[in-house]
């Protein structure tokens, strides 16, 4: 549903033929308690986005855990020291028990968040989730015309979400609307304020793309320029600079166009505990795509377990298994040697300082591919389809030039 965050599968040519996957590192349970929690409640959902982050193999995975198992979950995530919880997918409203498990959460003491297209809430779910102690939602849209939101969704749920946006406001929730930003909608920044603006959002998230799952599937197709990124941000500046506090508007740039990697998670097995829907334990949203790291399930090991005690959990925590330049680097405090999804997908190492870094030996990567958004615009149609997100594994695996 989301690409910001958030969110993984293709290998490009400077990969070598072995992945090197990670190390063995000692238990560390001198780690700091997870903050919190993302519930992967399903990888189910009706839209079908062509920057979703979920795995593009997700329907390869196994069964949902059921309402017990979530329960447990919650509860040992609760006990670690957990205290906000994120309820995401795929869509969660799909799931017939979530008024259940944000019951469960809130009566523990957790802030709930509920991460929605917006399908399927209807008024009676709204005033059932209102009664469980729902405490936030944060609502997607696509773009700010029906016809971009729809194709870009491939369904008919803009007056959906306008409609369920409405509600949001009835039930005296805080406004929150996130849009995803990519070469397609970039240039209609200002409508999307406006939308935002006229719907009455206290907070707008514009998240660019991060190239993770579908996204990266389809990150030739999607990545904007560097003229169009800087217009929008200028764009969004000028709106800050007249809205003030009645909109708070944030303004993600995706790591392709920085000299420096984000902090990733704050650090790999720092605050962040994800479960995803079959169960299987994740530091970051993309760790499944990494090679070689075994993911604990919480079917078979304690959350408390998994999350000192794992390999996975423990395989980039500290500096250990840095390699130069960050090994010596005096920022490697600050960003923790970058995202290892994302240093995998580029150079096929996951203990690679991450490409986006200035000091990466690889950065070149990160540069071709940004050069080469520019030769697409323009292209006479001569770029390939979208792929959206769907059942069937997608055919296509690679977009290189």
């Amino acid at each position: 549903m989301r690409g910001s965050v958030g969110g993984w599968i293709e290998m490009t040519a400077t990969a070598p033929t072995t992945p090197t996957a990670p190390t063995t590192p000692t238990a560390s349970a001198s780690a700091a308690a997870p903050l919190w929690l993302l519930a992967e409640l399903t990888y189910r959902c009706p839209l079908h986005c062509a920057f979703c982050y979920n795995p593009v193999d997700f329907a390869s995975h196994g069964p949902e855990l059921d309402t017990e198992a979530w329960l447990r979950v919650i509860s040992e995530a609760r006990a670690l020291g957990a205290v906000q919880i994120g309820f995401s997918g795929g869509e969660p409203l799909v799931r017939d028990d979530l008024e259940a498990l944000v019951a469960h959460a809130r009566g523990l003491g957790f802030y709930t968040n509920l991460i929605t297209s917006g399908v399927g809430l209807t008024e009676a779910r709204i005033a059932a989730l209102k009664e469980a102690g729902l405490d936030h939602i944060q609502l997607s849209f696509q773009d700010s015309s029906r016809e971009l939101n729809d194709f870009l969704s491939s369904t008919r749920t803009f007056d959906l979400k306008r409609k369920v946006a409405q509600l949001i406001k009835a039930y005296g929730y805080p406004m929150v609307l996130n849009c995803v930003l990519h070469r397609y909608n970039l240039p209609h920044v200002a409508q999307i304020i406006e939308m935002a603006l006229d719907i009455g959002a206290e907070y707008l998230e514009l998240a660019n793309t991060q190239y993770y799952g579908w996204a990266m599937l389809n990150r030739e197709q999607l990545m904007p320029t560097q003229e169009a990124l800087r217009e929008a941000e200028e764009t969004v500046n000028r709106y800050r600079a007249l809205v003030g506090a009645r909109c708070r508007i944030l303004f993600v740039v995706p790591d392709y166009f920085e000299k420096r990697p984000k902090a990733c998670m704050n650090g790999w097995g720092s605050v962040f505990l994800g479960v995803a829907p079959d169960g299987a334990a994740l530091p970051c949203h993309a760790a499944r795509s990494l090679p070689g790291l075994k993911l604990p399930n919480v079917r078979e090991t304690s959350l408390s377990s998994i999350w000192y005690e794992s390999t996975a959990f423990n395989a980039f925590r500290g500096e250990h298994w840095m390699r130069e330049p960050c090994q010596s680097c005096d920022e490697r405090t600050t960003d923790h040697g970058g995202c290892r999804c994302q240093a995998y997908m580029l150079t096929g190492d996951t203990r690679a300082a991450d490409p986006v870094c200035a000091k990466s030996p690889h950065h070149g990567e990160v540069e071709r591919v940004v050069a080469f958004a520019r030769r697409q615009t323009g292209s006479n149609g001569h770029e390939q389809p979208l792929v959206f997100r769907s059942m069937t594994p997608p055919r296509r695996a690679s977009n290189r030039e």
